[in-house]
């Protein structure tokens, strides 16, 4: 069998050498799994139940694609049934599982191919050789019983006996029909059939079988027909042990796809009383050129990117339109271009233009390109917050949350800014310009997921710095009853500290609210302490103390009916439980 193994493998090694020097005929790829069923002894011994394989296989097809070489890679698995404890008058039999109770399997192997086309429908057969990587179950199997003097004794019925790991190598073989049915040229659907059955007795120096020892036993089952345990005692010889053995040996059956590369081969047709000079030739022509880019994630027409259209004393630059188009190129003589595409410092794929692209009746040549940024793009507005139109010049700060990395960006014409945004993080944005001030936004891409969203959308409120002008400051939270700054609500008070920098002449009162819940007195008071909290926090931060004045309202100022003993909702009380700024002086 060892021979037969090595054989089969010098003819594989031969057809590739032949198939590199030739470079003719169909090269295919497939994956596949299925079933996998035990027989024979490998079935009973062990009672292995049914199992699954998987695997891929490549096939390299010779002149006339008939005869090829294949190659053969599968894992399979197969388990055990386990033996129950059976308890016998004054003793039982057990069996201990030393590892899991499976044969698990990785084989390796190369043959010869044969294939048979009629139309759509290919019978491939195959025949391989090669080496199995082999994992054997583990376990101990015993009888204990207590004699009649009262002692208690064990005797080993049966155990596994190959290596410590209990894994082996083995030669393998394996032989089989794939029957295809092709979608395309290049697609294909296949369901297989084979055997496999691990060859010899040893690979190397270790048994390539699973191997067991076992007592020898008087009648073939005592346990139905004998009920005292001195017959089942004597049912075993202790003394005398056999070596019981068995190959691998399965019938599998799947399903796969594969993948034909090289020339495309299509159903063989009879075409009569055609000739030569009677078949209309394509021809090259100038033709319009017309690239459009799209997310590689969510097929996404993408705006904003540079295409770049390059030949032989032709270099033609371009930006996508919010349909992805670039501009259209008119009258592109035949020839061999690259077009390639750039945004945020990425690249797409270069795509090749050929003289053949230049061939057939259509006077405008499409093509695609793929952009593929993993970050997501957030695309803001700056508006003015009283009157809510666009506001252009502004400048806007984006900070990511977690690692401090900040990035600025003036909004364009159309008060449009655009950043890139990393997966799974935090971010804030806020407008810094002298003489305005603007929320602290908050913007997360934690739970998005990329291949279905490209763009986050912000309109960023920006507002004029007035005397007596109030705005509530958003984001700012409290534990219960406590007045200690949080670390989110440290990020909009570095908003305040930053526009009191940028503005030296303004002075405010920051004010701290609570809802009608709770006492009132007692309200007032937490209020105060959080007020003052807040501007002890901008004052540690380098603005002079007498521009502030921190004053706590408790539940004074309601902003709606939700006051003692009104019934309201959550929603209703968080309102009233906010901070507000007033401008007191501005220059």
């Amino acid at each position: 069998m060892k021979k037969l193994v090595l054989a089969l493998m010098l003819i594989g090694f031969a057809f590739l050498a032949q198939a590199q020097q030739k470079e003719k005929g169909d090269f295919q790829m497939g994956i596949f799994g299925g079933a996998t069923a035990p027989l024979n002894k490998y079935k009973s011994y062990t009672n292995t139940k049914i199992g699954y394989h998987g695997g891929l296989f490549m096939d390299k097809y010779f002149s006339g694609n008939t005869w090829g070489i294949g190659v053969d890679a599968r894992y399979i698995f197969n388990a055990i049934a386990q033996a129950d404890s059976f308890h016998f008058e004054n003793g039982y039999l057990s069996t201990d599982y030393l590892n899991k109770s499976r044969f698990q399997d990785f084989m390796f192997t190369i043959g010869p191919s044969y294939k048979f086309r009629k139309n759509k429908f290919q019978l491939e057969a195959y025949l391989r050789g090669g080496i199995m990587l082999q994992f054997f179950p583990a376990f101990v199997s015993s009888i204990t019983y207590t004699d009649p003097r009262g002692s208690v004794i064990t005797h080993e019925i049966e155990k596994t006996l190959n290596d410590t790991s209990n894994k082996a190598n083995s030669w393998v073989g394996l032989g089989g029909l794939r029957f295809n049915y092709m979608f395309s040229a290049n697609f294909a659907a296949f369901a297989h059939i084979d055997y496999v059955q691990s060859l010899g007795t040893k690979f190397g120096s270790k048994p390539s079988r699973f191997i067991s020892e076992r007592l020898e036993t008087v009648d073939s089952n005592p346990i139905e027909t004998k009920t005292a345990v001195k017959d089942y005692v004597d049912h075993y010889m202790v003394d005398a042990k056999t070596m019981e053995y068995t190959v691998h040996q399965t019938l599998n059956t799947g399903l796969g796809i594969k993948y034909v590369f090289g020339k495309s081969q299509k159903p063989e047709r009879t075409v009569e009383n055609v000739k030569y000079d009677d078949i209309v030739k394509p021809v090259e022509q100038a033709k319009d050129l017309q690239i459009v880019v799209k997310d590689k994630q969510t097929n996404i027409a993408l705006s904003g990117v540079t295409v770049r259209v390059t030949a032989t004393n032709f270099d033609e630059l371009s930006i996508s339109d919010a349909n992805g188009q670039a501009s259209k190129i008119t009258d592109v003589q035949p020839g061999n271009y690259e077009v390639v595409g750039e945004k945020n410092g990425i690249k797409t794929a270069i795509l090749h233009l050929s003289e053949e692209d230049f061939k057939g009746n259509s006077k405008v040549i499409f093509k695609e390109i793929y952009h593929d940024d993993p970050r997501f793009t957030l695309i803001g507005e700056t508006f003015d917050c009283n009157v809510e139109r666009n506001l252009s010049n502004i400048n806007t700060v984006l900070t990511n949350s977690k690692s401090k990395e900040n990035m600025s960006q003036i909004s364009d014409a159309e008060g449009k800014f655009i950043y890139q945004l990393n997966a799974q993080s935090d971010f804030t944005v806020v407008a810094n310009q002298q003489g305005r001030y603007s929320q602290t936004e908050i913007v997360t891409t934690k739970g998005l997921d990329r291949s279905k969203t490209l763009y986050v959308t912000l309109k960023l409120g920006v507002c004029d710095l007035q005397n007596n002008a109030e705005f509530v400051l958003k984001n700012i939270l409290y534990d219960f009853d406590k007045s200690t700054i949080r670390q989110d609500a440290a990020v909009v008070l570095d908003n305040v500290v930053s526009i009191m920098q940028q503005n030296p002449t303004l002075k405010i009162e920051l004010s701290s609210h609570t809802d009608s819940r709770g006492n009132d007195d007692y309200n007032i008071k937490l209020s105060q302490r959080r007020a003052d909290a807040a501007v002890a926090y901008i004052v540690s931060k380098g603005i002079n103390r007498n521009r502030l004045e921190a004053k706590g309202y408790g539940e004074t100022r309601l902003v709606n009916n939700c006051g003692n003993g009104v019934e309201c909702s959550e929603e209703q009380h968080q309102e009233n439980r906010r901070t507000e700024i007033k401008v007191l002086a501005y220059n």
